[in-house]
């Protein structure tokens, strides 16, 4: 595969507007590369063939034990082209654990791959993707009394931004729940993150129906027709 260059990159972004919604949390990752560089952890593209690509796949570099949990990220625009890929060329280490993001459909045939690579594969979660396409219509909640910092002080609620620009790991602590704190946070994280050209959209999984009434009643819309999910090779 090619590993893409920082221009290649720039054109990337452009280019996968128009897969969408299959390729919105690849193209998260590209935006974050694209506005913030190298600045965490060191970030791989890779391509099968530029630029008419077929399979993107980002890799995080590992480093040390801890690392073993960064997912990967892969997006296709065919079933086969991403079997031929994992079956075929030793783009990813098999030996090791393995935290794959992908679109569900993409199940059986990753537990084809598994059988003939003899590795033991499970489905860690399955998602539902909510996007707010227009923040300005973003249901009003009062932040005025909303003191916003960095998790470096003593935060009572917080949520965070993953490498793909979604939003995630909403919390409040529980005696400062029904306080509004967390559709506060939602607000101003997706009016931020709109305002600097990141997407706004979030993973909720299946099971939990507190979250997705949460960010639906903001003006978070379901992707009907896509499902993401995260698979787990060699589990620890």
């Amino acid at each position: 595969m090619r590993q893409l260059t920082t221009e290649d990159l720039k054109a990337l972004e452009v280019d996968l507007k128009n897969y969408f919604p299959q390729s919105l949390q690849v193209y998260g990752c590209i935006v974050q590369l694209n506005r913030n560089g190298q600045r965490a952890d060191p970030v791989s593209v890779l391509a099968d063939q530029w630029p008419e690509f077929r399979v993107l796949l980002i890799k995080l570099e590992f480093r040390e034990k801890g690392d073993l949990f960064k997912d990967m990220t892969v997006f296709s625009k065919n079933d086969v082209y991403l079997r031929d890929l994992l079956a075929h060329s030793d783009v990813i280490d098999w030996k090791m654990f393995i935290c794959l993001a992908a679109e569900l459909h993409h199940e059986k045939m990753l537990e084809f791959v598994a059988i003939n690579r003899g590795v033991p594969m499970k489905k860690e979660a399955v998602c539902y993707m909510l996007v707010l396409r227009d923040p300005s219509k973003l249901s009003h909640v009062d932040s005025s009394l909303l003191k916003l910092s960095s998790l470096n002080d003593q935060p009572v609620a917080w949520i965070l931004n993953y490498a793909s620009s979604a939003l995630g790991m909403l919390y409040t602590l529980p005696e400062h729940r029904g306080k509004g704190f967390a559709k506060a946070l939602v607000a101003v994280m997706s009016k931020t993150l709109h305002s600097q050209g990141y997407p706004v959209y979030c993973f909720i999984e299946e099971e939990n129906h507190l979250s997705y009434s949460l960010f639906t009643s903001l003006g978070f819309t379901e992707e009907p027709d896509y499902r993401a999910a995260w698979f787990v090779f060699n589990d620890l």
